[in-house]
């Protein structure tokens, strides 16, 4: 990629992007950030707890907000770039978690910096990794802003995906179009998109709100675990996450994290009846077959290697192998206590990852789908070297460029997967937990291996370890090429 840092790279970059354009845009994320601040007030009135930490937040956020506002008051918005929108996107993300750390500062229940931060970049890229050793002990609003983060992020990545990065062409993300723009196919006008993607996203969040109510969940605890099971988050208001709630609970949660990590195009085509879209979605098959595929291996593993009933292992398996694809990181079980290969799996299908056009993170089965067909593509030209052999997806032929592009991804996540678990092993990780935190941060899965797995916390990770953790939740939430873009040559030239 030949990448370029220093001063060069910046007097080169802040000349060819336009400054007041990105604080602009900026501002009103904070603005967005500023209004959340105040949703959670009601929880605040209801509980009889301190306003404060939320009032304080949302007028220092609106402060910021009017100070760019007042200072891009000359953008000029209709002239963004790609380069603008690069930095947008990458800049986005770090803003927005650094002010999200006011609610757990200004109550002090979270009062390290660092610590405010982990939680809140971790909340807003949806990945679910927690310092927190004692969730339950804080207060409701602390815990509804903590899962309302995850709804958030959930809804900014699904708008990033479908609306920016395609146009950008950035990370294959056009693959689940393939015949042409996604904003075509849905409607013309972003506008419209985003409202599609508002319904479908509210609709069935509300509907695993009921679902959950009517298991005997209480109202609070099921809209804090439907913001985490729809963004494919998996904070949770109880210290065991959902282990200590009914099989109907299990289940429904198990089901809804299936949906999350089900591609929102696809939930578009069955609402207008386009039947024969969905049946091509060769990435949804894909899905379908590998979470299958994991599902019944872990229910053997725990039914002929432990002392589990066949229902109970395949509750276990259904629920631990569709949070962890899913990239949700809830738990009713810990996967740790599993036998040797089965929790070996489960850290392996961490860089599975759902579909695209969905809230998950990870590699994702579309990428996987085409390393296959391209794998198959050339041992026949091995044997066949003049065979011409197209790669297709849902029908249509992928170019060349778009299957080098997969194979450059999952390259580059290989490799910064390797990078973040040598930095945190040389900080004092162990080997296990430094592999484990890598790979979930990289995919937005949350929990890792050892004393991190699904039933743990980061509490006793060092600073370096946090940060390293922490940049690579937003590389992963932002699918590498986006931010390594911006320290490209490439980038600072005409």
């Amino acid at each position: 990629m030949g990448l370029a840092f220093g001063p060069f790279f910046v007097s080169h970059a802040m000349r060819l992007i336009n400054p007041v354009n990105i604080i602009k845009i900026l501002g009103i994320i904070l603005l967005i950030e500023a209004v959340s601040f105040l949703a959670c007030l009601p929880v605040s009135f209801i509980y009889g707890e301190p306003v404060s930490p939320f009032l304080w937040s949302s007028l220092l956020t609106g402060l910021l907000y009017i100070i760019m506002r007042v200072i891009s008051r000359r953008s000029v918005t209709s002239e963004i770039s790609n380069r603008d929108t690069f930095l947008v996107v990458s800049l986005a993300w770090i803003i927005i978690s650094i002010a999200g750390t006011l609610p757990y500062l200004f109550s002090k229940t979270i009062p390290s910096f660092i610590n405010a931060l982990f939680e809140s970049t971790s909340g807003f890229t949806t990945t679910g990794a927690s310092i927190l050793r004692e969730v339950e002990s804080l207060p409701h609003s602390i815990l509804f802003w903590r899962s309302l983060t995850h709804w958030i992020g959930g809804i900014g990545i699904i708008v990033l995906v479908i609306l920016i990065l395609p146009s950008l062409k950035v990370s294959g993300y056009h693959l689940f179009s393939l015949e042409s723009s996604v904003k075509e196919k849905i409607h013309p006008r972003i506008k419209g998109v985003v409202n599609r993607i508002m319904i479908i996203y509210l609709g069935i969040t509300f509907l695993e709100i009921i679902f959950l109510i009517l298991g005997g969940m209480s109202p609070f605890d099921s809209v804090c675990h439907s913001f985490g099971t729809i963004a494919t988050g998996g904070f949770s208001t109880k210290n065991t996450s959902i282990s200590e709630y009914s099989p109907y609970i299990q289940y429904v949660i198990g089901v809804f994290m299936f949906l999350s990590a089900t591609s929102y195009v696809v939930y578009y085509y069955l609402l207008s009846g386009n039947f024969r879209k969905v049946l091509r979605n060769e990435e949804l098959w894909f899905y379908i077959f590998m979470v299958t595929a994991g599902v019944t291996f872990i229910t053997l593993t725990l039914y002929y290697k432990t002392d589990r009933n066949l229902e109970l292992s395949f509750r276990h398996a259904f629920f631990q192998v569709i949070s962890q694809i899913s990239c949700t990181g809830f738990a009713t079980t810990d996967y740790m206590a599993f036998p040797p290969t089965g929790w070996f799996f489960m850290f392996l299908i961490m860089f599975l990852g759902g579909s695209t056009g969905s809230t998950t993170g990870g590699i994702k089965m579309a990428r996987h789908l085409i390393s296959l067909k391209n794998l198959r593509s050339t041992f026949i030209k091995l044997h066949h070297p003049n065979a011409v052999m197209p790669i297709r997806l849902n029908g249509q032929t992928v170019s060349e460029n778009t299957v080098n592009q997969m194979v450059v991804f999952i390259s580059m996540y290989i490799l910064i997967f390797i990078a973040g678990n040598l930095i945190m092993q040389v900080s004092g990780i162990s080997i296990r937990e430094a592999s484990g935190a890598s790979a979930t941060c990289l995919a937005g899965i949350g929990p890792g291996l050892g004393a991190s797995g699904n039933m743990g916390n980061y509490a006793h990770f060092n600073t370096v370890a946090k940060l390293v953790m922490m940049l690579l939740m937003i590389i992963g939430r932002l699918e590498i090429f986006t931010v390594l873009t911006i320290f490209t040559r490439t980038f600072r030239r005409n």
